[in-house]
């Protein structure tokens, strides 16, 4: 464990993250998924964590390891067609993490998926914590429907709506 780190992420209070990302922002957010999702097969899920749990700071997780732990729990992994992505907000690590599951991953390769990464650090690095979200879910949107076109069945397998850890 690094303890500058823990440090950090021990004494964050709970209420920086929603000074971060607004309940307006987040409700955005969710629109956008929401709007996206009838385009598209695929399901969409957008996590944000203001500080890791003592557990991952123990275990010295990195961002992208927390990001595999939640998309277990989340069950990103258990859409119909394999066609979950998560998207991974670490605020204090300043990480964003994608993971997309094996169906979409076939198809857009990683490099793919981490370009929308930088992209969104950069924006949030700027303080465009909202528009930066809404890039990342457009061009996430913008591959899902590219490549699982919405049909005739379009169920709601995943919450639209981000969650805050």
């Amino acid at each position: 464990m690094k303890l500058l780190r823990a440090l950090r992420h021990l004494l964050l209070p709970d209420w920086w993250t929603q000074r971060v990302f607004t309940r307006a922002d987040l409700a955005a957010i969710g629109a956008a998924i929401t709007a996206g999702e009838k385009t598209h097969r695929g399901e969409l899920r957008v996590v944000v964590e203001g500080s890791l749990p003592l557990g991952s700071l123990w275990r010295d997780q990195s961002s992208r390891e927390r990001a595999v732990e939640l998309f277990a729990r989340q069950r990103v992994w258990d859409t119909e067609e394999n066609s979950g992505i998560l998207i991974y907000v670490q605020l204090l690590d300043r990480r964003v993490d994608i993971l997309a599951d094996r169906g979409i991953a076939a198809r857009v390769p990683q490099a793919e998926w981490d370009a929308i990464c930088r992209e969104m650090e950069n924006s949030f690095r700027g303080g465009g914590w909202r528009s930066g979200a809404l890039r990342a879910v457009a061009r996430a949107t913008g591959l899902l429907t590219q490549h699982f076109p919405a049909g005739n069945s379009n169920p709601n397998e995943l919450p639209d709506q981000p969650l805050v850890l």
